[in-house]
């Protein structure tokens, strides 16, 4: 289908087929959406304030090829990654790169929302110049330092700055750069961004509760970061862990295979007991590893993204309740009881694991006998080193844009570095695997 031309009745990339009357209230955003970090997940925040419905527009990978550059998730997997988006109503792949009223018109949509930076086409022309020219569009504030571009750097440049030592020593102005009166000001908004990501789906209300474990897997407690809402009587609670670096659909996938497998228990407990009660999903809780810990086994330069910013992707996803920072590597009995919630019914784990292990840090769980694996699923070998290595393949296209997003060329010199440590880190992998 070509994006440029208004499709017919019956070719809409999805329903309705037939237009929607256009409501203010229908708010229209549309992009790449490559990776999910967590500007992508505040403009949609900003954007579902704005009304009570948002429909996504994703471009496809051939017009974000010819406009952009490539990407590095392919659109079944961007699209997976809007879906999972608390705050999106609607996705609708193959929207045209330039975005065009006939399209935001079909949906029911009066306005287009966008951040303050400005997107062009291949021509060099304002990619809303059409709805502009209507009186269509709104602005809303772009989220500072965070971008795929920054992300991409990150993975060319083998760069370790972005890591936090302590979340909670940071959000307090107590760690950091510059100095205190900047340090806390940073620390401030780190606190606000959370509570704004922990809202539930019209982004206006309490969503999910946050917090940050304070000690070791053998002695601790909970700080409340965020009061969201708790778990509601004899709802189920579900303990899942991990580093979620560069939270992609492989995340997403298994979160909501979480979800669905819970699902199907409550609703079979629910007929058992032939009654009417309300049916309630699982309460999620998700613990979030530190940098530190995710550095010690992967080495290099991972995680790609800070403990701040995988704990807010984490946190705008729809499949989760609540999260804990700072969660131990192993889950001992002592952290497993001692949860915010009280010992979880279920620990679920996934089908692959990123990270190299010499030991099972789930015994505690097994021997609670509260441990499940799930298995696998279309996108269970999208994680972080997956993406680096795309990354690193296709590496002269990547820099070409890196230098046409005003970025610092990448040297050759940096890159052959990288990727001798991913062929090291390798080796240890295997060595590794060979002795557990």
């Amino acid at each position: 289908m070509t994006t440029l031309q208004t499709p017919q009745p019956g070719h809409w990339p999805v329903d309705p087929q037939q237009d929607v009357p256009i409501s203010k209230d229908r708010i229209w955003v549309d992009g790449c959406f490559d990776f999910a970090h967590h500007g992508h997940a505040g403009a949609m925040l900003q954007a579902r304030r704005l009304g009570k419905e948002l429909v996504v527009g994703i471009h496809s990978d051939e017009d974000i090829l010819e406009n952009k550059g490539p990407t590095v998730m392919n659109l079944n997997e961007r699209v997976a990654a809007v879906n999972a988006c608390r705050w999106s109503t609607k996705s609708v792949p193959h929207a045209p790169y330039v975005t065009c009223l006939p399209w935001i018109s079909h949906y029911g949509c009066h306005f287009v929302v966008h951040g303050d930076d400005i997107t062009s086409d291949s021509s060099g022309e304002d990619c809303y110049r059409y709805v502009k020219a209507a009186d269509r569009f709104l602005v809303v504030k772009r989220t500072p330092g965070i971008s795929t571009t920054d992300l991409v750097g990150r993975m060319l440049l083998c760069t370790k700055n972005h890591f936090i030592k302590s979340l909670t020593r940071m959000m307090s102005g107590d760690e950091g750069s510059g100095n205190p009166e900047e340090r806390k000001m940073v620390g401030e908004e780190m606190r606000q961004r959370i509570k704004d990501y922990a809202t539930d789906d019209t982004g206006l209300q309490h969503g999910p509760s946050v917090f940050s474990w304070a000690g070791t897997e053998h002695d601790g407690f909970n700080q409340n970061i965020v009061e969201g809402r708790a778990p509601q009587p004899r709802q189920r609670i579900v303990y899942v862990d991990g580093g979620f670096d560069l939270f992609s659909s492989g995340h997403i996938e298994f979160l909501r295979q979480v979800v669905q497998a819970e699902e199907a228990i409550v609703r079979k407990s629910c007929q058992d007991e032939d009654n009417e009660k309300v049916f309630h999903p699982a309460y999620v809780v998700v613990g979030v590893h530190d940098d530190e810990v995710i550095n010690h086994w992967k080495g290099i330069n991972y995680p790609i993204m800070n403990i701040f910013e995988r704990g807010l992707c984490v946190l705008q996803c729809r499949y989760v309740n609540s999260v804990v920072f700072g969660a131990p590597f192993t889950p001992s009995k002592f952290y497993l009881t001692n949860l915010p919630y009280g010992k979880p019914n279920v620990v679920y784990h996934g089908p692959t694991s990123f990270i190299p292990l010499t030991y099972d840090p789930y015994t505690a769980a097994r021997n609670l006998g509260i441990y499940q694996e799930l298995g696998g699923h279309d996108f269970q070998n999208v994680n972080a080193g997956e993406i680096v290595q795309r990354i690193l393949k296709s590496r002269e296209m990547y820099e070409a844009r890196q230098r046409a997003k005003g970025e610092k060329a990448t040297t050759e010199e940096a890159v052959r570095e990288r990727e001798v440590m991913e062929r090291e880190a390798a080796d240890r992998e295997k060595e590794r695997a060979g002795s557990y």
